[in-house]
């Protein structure tokens, strides 16, 4: 069987065909032919949508799911499925599960449940024993078995010497290390952004200077030790400007921004809202313009969905006692695509978190696996529920205006399409 993409822009740098329309003719999973125009044969399944851009698949560094142990908020398979109908041909799953996901046979069974899905699953293993912060985790026994990274999801690491052990043991096997940007003792249990906001509102804070704190202490730690560092969801401007130091002095340390943080302020927080608490807390108009310029710039190595399933029970409630976390898949594309480049956002989707997590990028050119995500980035919807495919509905993104159509993927030598 055949897939013949009609009149396709190609945006993907790596490609010499990039910024040029094109027909596509994927065969048994590979590019076959890239030409101007490709005769339709009768057994070709013709895809011919509106504005076609096409680019090489999405990659998503943070993804809860919940299964095994909380499949009310969402399961594997329904995840994965989810995935790629929002233009993401693999994601990076977290181990916030019950078990946590803390030994081979644990990664080995993530693995093996999202067998044969055309949205490829990636294990990030606890980086401590059941995510405590107590005793490092059998790392490379998970690594032979899958695990692409090693992090503790929204768990900072408070030992300073188990930090410390984790980047020099992680070098035996170039693992890479997540350490999640928080100090617990400075952030105590504030719920939203320590400022003008929670003060009026009645709030209690968690401060700038609790990310800031920790991000300081593990660029020390990493220019101590070596080794691969990645911070994930940063949410200030400070802490964009720690890193970008420390990777002017070689530094082997990148990080990621949520695509809440990137537009999303804590003046939502008036509405009392659950779905706008996220860990971090949403932060200052002036923190998201700067997190802008930083994947303008190049600081900001990746933007993620983080996407956090939370099932009714735990999201429907007073403010205070609501968990943490927003979905974002669906509207991870839309909601980037409109404050940022289109080129600045693809990179960061594509080839620069597949270049950190050691994942294998395809480029678009003729011999390649096809492993592509299919958009329109001009339309403009409202998102509304009826868009949230998620077993979970807890989106901040409910009524936000969002620029950009995902129309699906081609992946795994499977076609899924929204439409």
């Amino acid at each position: 069987m055949s897939t013949l993409l009609k009149n396709a822009t190609i945006i993907d740098a790596n490609s010499p065909y990039h910024n040029q329309k094109k027909d596509i003719l994927i065969s048994d999973g590979k590019l076959e032919k890239i030409a101007n125009s490709i005769p339709q044969k009768d057994n070709y399944t013709v895809i011919d949508l509106e504005n076609l851009h096409v680019s090489s698949g999405w990659f998503d560094t943070s993804v809860s799911l919940g299964e095994p142990g909380f499949e009310e908020r969402e399961t594997i398979k329904h995840g994965l499925q989810v995935a790629a109908k929002s233009g993401f041909t693999s994601i990076a799953v977290n181990a916030n599960t019950d078990p946590v996901i803390d030994s081979k046979s644990d990664v080995e069974f993530l693995i093996s449940k999202a067998f044969n899905s055309p949205t490829k699953l990636y294990p990030i293993a606890a980086l401590t024993k059941e995510s405590k912060g107590v005793e490092i985790s059998e790392m490379y026994d998970m690594q032979q078995s899958g695990a692409i990274a090693f992090g503790d999801y929204n768990k900072p690491i408070e030992n300073d010497n188990l930090m410390k052990i984790a980047l020099l043991y992680a070098q035996n096997f170039d693992g890479l290390v997540l350490s999640f940007p928080k100090n617990n003792s400075i952030a105590g249990d504030g719920i939203a952004n320590e400022g003008i906001n929670s003060t009026k509102l009645g709030l209690k804070g968690n401060p700038a200077l609790a990310e800031h704190i920790q991000i300081a202490r593990d660029l020390f730690l990493l220019e101590y030790t070596g080794g691969k560092l990645h911070i994930p969801t940063i949410s200030t401007a400070k802490s964009m400007n720690l890193i970008k130091e420390a990777k002017k002095k070689g530094l082997k340390v990148t990080c990621s921004a949520s695509v809440h943080h990137l537009t999303l302020t804590d003046y939502e927080l008036h509405s009392f809202d659950s779905n706008f608490k996220t860990n971090p807390p949403l932060r200052t108009k002036d923190d998201v313009k700067a997190l802008q310029k930083g994947v303008e710039t190049g600081v900001i190595d990746i933007i993620t969905s983080d996407h956090n399933p939370i099932d009714i029970e735990h999201k429907k409630v007073e403010f205070s006692e609501a968990k943490e976390g927003t979905i974002g898949l669906e509207s991870a594309f839309g909601a980037v695509n409109s404050i940022l480049d289109l080129e600045d956002l693809i990179n960061c989707f594509t080839t620069k978190p597949k270049t950190i997590f050691g994942i294998e990028n395809h480029s678009i050119q003729e011999g390649n696996i096809a492993d592509i995500t299919l958009f329109n980035p001009e339309t403009e919807t409202i998102f509304t529920h009826k868009n949230i495919l998620s077993t979970s509905k807890n989106s901040a993104f409910i009524n936000k205006k969002l620029k950009g159509e995902v129309y699906g993927i081609f992946a795994n030598n499977q076609l899924t399409l929204n439409k």
